[in-house]
């Protein structure tokens, strides 16, 4: 089953949207023939109007623009074609997916919690650091929490810390903290104490002063975590110092870098003191929405002003109040479907009509199940039209590859009332060879949304389950090891979008094991990287200091450079201008500096 992204109130979070792509333009067919008759058919098809795409050993593709594919077989009737086939797209798979199953029954394993190498790291709860969660709310409905070792504050007007100011503040601490108890979703830290702290009143908008004190009520509560799926513009020394106070007696906070997709810098995320979390997908790739400040403000370029890591934040599934979410199923004569709930909660079971992209009212409809293609018009006219004409379900297929998730009511009220679910492109033949369905929706506990506000609390969590692991540690040695450690991805090296890269547990386990930290441990190396020019060349010093065994790696560009004796201090010569990316590690080990960069 599939589970409906609902729109939540606070402003960090990406609400999925009525999109209005065009209408599938064109279909692609395989026509099987002989080899012997293959230029006649290949010379019919490009007279009625196809573009051969592919000529094969018995077969060939053929794209028609604007026809079905009922339509082309009526043209393509000739006896030199043994049989019109629809020519199927195919898709890499994603690398990392959902466990399969209902949430509701069973529990479920978010693609994120393996992208991030979590279930490689034993979770020590008795060594755990508290983690305190500044949103909307943790609504007490859901049971996927242990409630026990859950405490929480209310801010001015805001009402009780334990009933939801919208479903975001529940399905953040879904993330960093649901149970592992058998059903619904598991966290990234199962159990983790949290302190809640409800800013958001019920217009979903607070005041950077409510984080400030919010701040101080976390230190307050023993924790050393703060996680902030939130943000906005501007920034204030009152909010700035709360945040550094809370870092400077050892803790970590972390916030979203913001949704608009653009290189504007968002607050509290962009301060020195905060580590900015932007959003990957289930394939590695950075999300359109995740934003990208520049790291370099008023000339000083500085890494912890910018994207320093990301995790999975498209599509992300995780607790709701009870009710809230949306759960959707589709069954057809041709059997069962993956589908997306929209809002109308309900079920109907008919006959199947296919109203194309139901531009208009169509009496066929009448009394049936609506099928959809997407496209042109708003999923809400569609459905729209489908009530209008009758009809007591609607389901819209995707037109690009993977699942249609919509909302019904974004930007405009919602008008209709049949139940409406999204189905996947891949799946459109045969939905349209259904001739019944039956769509159900009703309400649930788990639930989608994306946004880099559902990156922030994964790396969070996956803070919390590192630092259970190395209690001595402060909250800087944790962020630089989850930094060293990153996955590269997008750019080689440290980029705007992707920081250093997706966080990874083991790996920044595995650094900590190797370095060590707080007062038992040694200290991170620290590495600085300054460029001139001499007798017209330019150069780069490197100096480090920290770094254990009479030996070091020099790195520039993920490249391995020198292997050079520890004494503090590398020149490097370079010849062509570009950006580099350098780092120093013990010798033949993992354990390395933080990147710094240079741009000639």
């Amino acid at each position: 089953m599939n589970f409906k992204k609902v729109a939540p109130i606070a402003a960090a979070v990406l609400a999925a949207v009525s999109y209005t792509q065009a209408a599938q333009a064109s279909e692609r067919v395989i026509l099987q023939v002989d080899n012997a008759n293959k230029g006649i058919v290949t010379a019919l098809s490009r007279q009625l109007g196809g573009e051969v795409k592919l000529e094969a050993d018995g077969f060939i593709s053929v794209e028609f623009e604007g026809k079905s594919f009922d339509e082309i077989k009526g043209i393509l009737k000739n006896p030199h074609i043994k049989l019109v086939e629809q020519d199927f797209k195919r898709t890499p798979m994603a690398l990392y997916n959902d466990d399969a199953g209902n949430p509701m029954l069973d529990q479920l394993t978010p693609y994120a919690v393996y992208q991030s190498q979590v279930k490689q790291v034993a979770f020590n709860l008795g060594a755990a650091p508290k983690v305190c969660v500044i949103d909307s709310g943790l609504d007490r409905s859901n049971v996927d929490f242990e409630w026990g070792s859950i405490t929480g504050d209310n801010d001015s007007g805001t009402g009780s810390w334990d009933v939801n100011g919208g479903p975001h503040g529940t399905h953040v601490a879904g993330t960093i903290g649901a149970a592992d108890n058998g059903v619904g979703v598991v966290g990234m830290a199962p159990g983790v104490p949290m302190h809640i702290i409800k800013v958001f009143n019920a217009e979903g908008w607070g005041y950077s002063s409510d984080l400030a004190y919010a701040a101080q009520k976390c230190k307050a509560a023993g924790a050393k975590i703060i996680s902030m799926s939130l943000g906005g513009g501007g920034s204030n020394t009152t909010e700035s110092n709360a945040f550094q106070s809370f870092v400077d007696g050892g803790g970590l906070v972390v916030a979203a870098a913001g949704n608009d997709g653009n290189n504007v810098r968002s607050y509290p995320a962009g301060y020195t003191s905060v580590m900015m979390v932007g959003a990957n997908d289930a394939n590695n790739n950075i999300a359109d929405f995740s934003q990208f400040p520049s790291c370099t403000i008023n000339r000083a370029t500085d890494e912890k002003v910018c994207v320093e890591v990301t995790a999975g934040g498209v599509d992300t599934l995780s607790t709701y109040p009870a009710g809230m979410a949306t759960v959707a199923s589709l069954t057809t004569s041709n059997g069962a479907f993956a589908s997306s709930a929209m809002e109308n909660v309900g079920t109907a079971s008919g006959a199947t009509f296919f109203m194309g992209t139901a531009e208009t009212v169509n009496s066929g409809a009448a009394g049936k199940v609506c099928v959809i293609d997407r496209g042109v018009i708003s999923f809400h006219d569609k459905v729209k039209n489908c009530q209008t004409s009758g009809g007591i379900g609607a389901i819209l297929i995707n037109n690009t590859a993977g699942m249609l998730y919509g909302t019904l009511g974004e930007g405009t009220a919602n008008t209709t009332n049949i139940p409406a679910v999204g189905a996947a492109f891949e799946d459109r033949a045969a939905l349209l060879a259904a001739t019944s369905a039956t769509v159900a929706i009703e309400g649930g506990d788990y639930g989608y949304m994306s946004g880099t506000s559902m990156a922030t609390p994964a790396v969070s969590g996956i803070a919390a389950l590192v630092w259970s692991n190395h209690p001595t540690c402060k909250g800087e040695q944790i962020r630089s090891a989850l930094k060293a450690t990153a996955k590269d991805s997008g750019a080689a090296g440290k980029d705007v979008y992707f920081g250093y890269g997706i966080v990874q547990a083991k790996a920044a386990h595995d650094y900590l094991v190797a370095q060590g930290c707080g007062t038992t441990g040694g200290t991170a190396i620290t590495l600085s990287a300054v460029s001139y020019s001499s007798k017209g060349k330019r150069k780069v010093d490197l100096k480090w200091a920290n770094a254990t065994g009479s030996s070091v790696d020099v790195f520039r560009n993920n490249a391995k450079l020198v292997t050079t004796a520890n004494d503090g201090l590398h020149t490097d010569t370079l010849s062509v201008r570009g950006t580099y990316n350098y780092k120093v590690c013990n010798a033949g080990t993992t354990v390395c500096s933080s990147t710094q960069t240079v741009v000639y």
